[in-house]
């Protein structure tokens, strides 16, 4: 007998007592070891970068490890043409759930592959890009579908916002959020309205009318007044008695930036 076949029996011996014994630690870590360039070379043909093989190459271990435990010598075969199909399986599940950057849905994670597959083979085939329906037909899906798929599909990797874009002069450099990012005040416009609207409702109608005349639309007390039919001494009366009742229900009068005298 060969020195391969004996260490290929000896090899099939440790699986065996591994699947007796699951817990046994030692054997686990031989095994792993035996095969860990195996599964190394499968991460890497699925890999795009060396940040992404690491964590195919953790996924493939697992699936290593399932496939010691499901292996049955009895069917025939060797074991490494039992685990490459489980472990690359692993591996195409992650790539499939785990590596967009957004979500999609799960039959455009499943159309992704056979339309970027379909689309190689026709190129090579056809001597050109393919079109659309020859895409289509390829896949066995309707035109639409590969366009939804296509235009989904953007969405695997995407863009820190502090992603570096060159400048227009020689020598600048901006990132994606000084293009696209700004403050915006709208929030605190909401939360300043809601916070007045909320204590306005210990206000009389009349109260109302005077603090919006003369805060909101800037009307002198005079104006005021002459707007809503009375004397200048009364709005005058009238506002104290609004602030006062507003000094009284705000929890907090500097939220909302309106001076309110005692």
């Amino acid at each position: 007998m060969s020195t391969r076949s004996q260490q290929q029996n000896e090899i099939l011996r440790w699986i065996s007592d591994f699947q007796k014994n699951p817990e046994n630690e030692y054997l686990q870590t031989m095994l792993i070891h035996y095969y860990e360039k195996m599964v190394g070379a499968l991460a890497k043909k699925f890999a795009k970068n060396s940040d992404v093989q690491e964590d195919l190459y953790q996924v493939g271990m697992i699936g290593l490890i399932a496939a010691f435990k499901r292996f049955d010598a009895s069917v025939g075969g060797s074991f490494e043409s039992f685990a490459i199909p489980t472990i690359v399986g692993e591996i195409k599940r992650y790539i499939r759930d785990k590596t967009w950057s957004v979500h999609v849905p799960r039959r455009v994670k499943e159309l992704s592959p056979k339309i970027r597959k379909a689309t190689e083979e026709l190129t090579r085939t056809l001597q050109r890009s393919p079109r659309i329906d020859e895409i289509a037909e390829a896949v066995g899906e309707s035109e639409e579908s590969v366009l939804e798929t296509m235009e989904m599909a953007r969405g695997y990797n995407t863009l820190s916002v502090d992603s570096r874009i060159d400048g227009e002069s020689e020598g600048a450099a901006m990132t994606l959020l000084d293009v696209v990012g700004r403050q915006d005040n709208g929030y605190e416009y909401v939360h300043k309205k809601l916070i007045l609207s909320k204590a306005f409702q210990v206000l009389s109608e009349r109260e109302k009318e005077i603090l919006i005349c003369t805060y909101f639309e800037n009307l002198s007390q005079k104006e005021t007044g002459t707007r809503l039919g009375i004397s200048q001494m009364h709005v005058s009366r009238l506002q104290r008695n609004a602030l006062r009742k507003l000094r009284d229900n705000l929890p907090n009068k500097d939220e909302i930036g309106l001076s309110i005298s005692k």
